[in-house]
Order: structure tokens, then sequence, then C-alpha cells
């Protein structure tokens, strides 16, 4: 970030790394609103090809780093169109990024397009249309993201027929700031097959029973959890009992910069704190390949090469 920021002349709210984490990195969130805020620090040096291309480079190498096979990187092409940028441009310096990592570490990786709670309805459908003219070019799903509360899904439901009808995996952030008439919305108008954190579906045991049914996964992410308020603390999170339950349970970082955490200890902390097994932390692994938005033919290499690795690990 410092190296982008001085290069373009902008402005951080800190000039050295320290006091930058500092104020990057939430600590103690109260809620979703607050947890966003810190995004227009990040967009204010996203808004040219070759930082998006670098960021998402990077990205991916630090992932490869962690030991992860397969990298969705969820992001709003259209905030970065504050400069002279279209959002196909933005979306092809994303992929062009993410394809030289895959030359050089053993992982693949795709965007997942989102749009915005807070967009016009005709803003979404534009951004659906986008993420359908790069589907299988380096763009493998569609999302909506933001405030919640105040902003249902059913608004933008045109956007989710477009990207439903054509074929597009859909995943929607729902249950986090807002009940489970958000996710239940997500299931039903948005055409979700995933959903992005579901934190409180616990509040509705006939739509937990659904989602159980129908093997909807829940991409859990712990600590930005607590960062936002969704939970009073990472020990009370709900992910083991959805685990339990039958629910499928994938774990997922959120934001890294702003969470400040990996994938590897959002792993640790489910097991330290929430008690999650060694057999039950490979399931939720085995659980992020199973419902991966790639062609079936890749999904099933990439659990093969997952099956493989874990059967040559120690015993202990």
């Amino acid at each position: 970030m410092l190296e982008l920021a001085r290069e373009r002349g902008v402005r951080l709210p800190a000039d050295d790394v320290e006091h930058l984490t500092s104020y990057m990195v939430v600590r103690e969130g109260r809620s979703l609103p607050e947890y966003l805020d810190r995004f227009e620090v990040t967009l204010s040096i996203m808004q040219d090809a070759p930082a998006l291309e670098r960021i998402a480079y990077e990205l991916a190498l630090d992932h490869a780093d962690e030991n992860v096979r397969w990298l969705e990187v969820r992001f709003c092409p259209a905030l970065s169109t504050k400069g002279e940028l279209s959002s196909d441009e933005v979306v092809e310096a994303i992929v062009r990024g993410l394809r030289r990592a895959e030359s050089e570490r053993p992982i693949r990786a795709a965007l997942i397009v989102c749009t915005l709670r807070t967009f016009e309805p005709r803003r979404s459908v534009e951004l659906a249309e986008l993420a359908l003219a790069y589907h299988g070019a380096g763009v493998c799903g569609f999302d909506i993201a933001g405030a919640e509360e105040g902003h249902p899904v059913r608004e933008h439901g045109e956007a989710f027929r477009v990207a439903h009808e054509a074929g597009l995996p859909i995943t929607i952030h729902a249950g986090e700031a807002f009940g489970p008439s958000s996710i239940r919305q997500a299931l039903e108008i948005g055409h979700a097959v995933r959903i992005g954190h579901g934190t409180r579906l616990r509040e509705d045991e006939g739509l937990l029973e659904t989602v159980r049914r129908r093997r909807i996964p829940l991409e859990v992410c712990l600590t930005s959890n607590v960062q936002t308020g969704a939970v009073e603390g990472l020990g009370r999170h709900p992910a083991l009992r959805y685990h339990r339950a039958g629910v499928p349970v994938a774990l997922c970082t959120d934001n890294r910069l702003m969470s400040g955490v990996t994938l590897v200890e959002e792993y640790d902390k489910a097991h330290g704190t929430l008690g999650f097994t060694w057999p039950e932390l490979t399931e939720v692994a085995r659980t992020g390949f199973r419902h991966a938005f790639v062609p079936e033919a890749e999904r099933w290499e990439l659990l093969r090469a997952f099956e493989d690795q874990v059967t040559r690990l120690p015993a202990d």
C-alpha cells in the first residue's frame, strides 16, 4: 500500500508500515459499516491497471505460500472505475495478475464479481452482465456484498435472474449483519448455491434445516464475524454447531487486511477456540473444494490432489 501510494501521490492515514497496520486492521470492530469504512483507503490506490494487477498477483502469491490451492477473489470492479478504467479493464487487470501468479506457484485462482447492496438495481444488472462476459475467462461467480440492513436482495432480483439463467454460479453475503430473512431471500430470490457468512442462521431452525437438506455451504469468516459484531466473541461462534448439524461449512478469511488474519490462522482458531477436531477440519477443507466454482472435472482434480496430500501427512 505504501509503495503504491507513493508512486501515485496518494496520501494515506499513516506513512510507515507499523502505523498504517494499526489503522487498517480492525481490532475491536462494532459493526459492519465501521468495518467497511477502511475500504475507502484501499480503493484510493486501486484505480489503475498496474496497481490492480500487482495487488491480484501478490494476493495469490501470499495464498500459495500458505498452501491454498484454489482461490476465489471477491471484488466489485465498479469501485475501481473512478479514474480512466472501464469495468472490463479492471477485470482484465486482475485476471492478468492472477494468471501470472498461477504461472509461478501451485495455485489456481478466479474472480467473483460483486455488486453492492447500496447500488441502483440497474448497476447490479450491468455487473452481472460483466461477470457473464468473463465467465470461464477469469471470472467464476457472482455475489452481492455491503450493508445488509435496509438493502434487501429482492431489490437486485433482476441481476440474479440474469446470472442464474445464464448458468453463472451465485454466492451471496447474507445473515451477517441482518437476520435469517436475509438468508432466505438469498436462496429464494438470489438463487444462491452458497451463503457468505450465514452467521445468524441459528435464529431460524426451519431455515437451518432447509440449508442442511439442500447442502448449501456456509462461507464462514470467524475473525471478521467478531470484528463486525455478528457474534459476541469467537467462542460463541456457531460454526461448529452448524458443522455438526450437517450443514456444509468452509472457512474463509473475508478481508485479510482489515481482519489481520490468514486462512491458516482461521483454521487454528477453529481448532483451538471452537474445538473442531482434525477430521472435522479436514472435512471443512474438503467442503471448500467440493463447492468450488469450477467445472466438475477441475473440481475432482483439486479434490484428488487434496486427498493425496492429506493421506501423506503424519498420523499425529
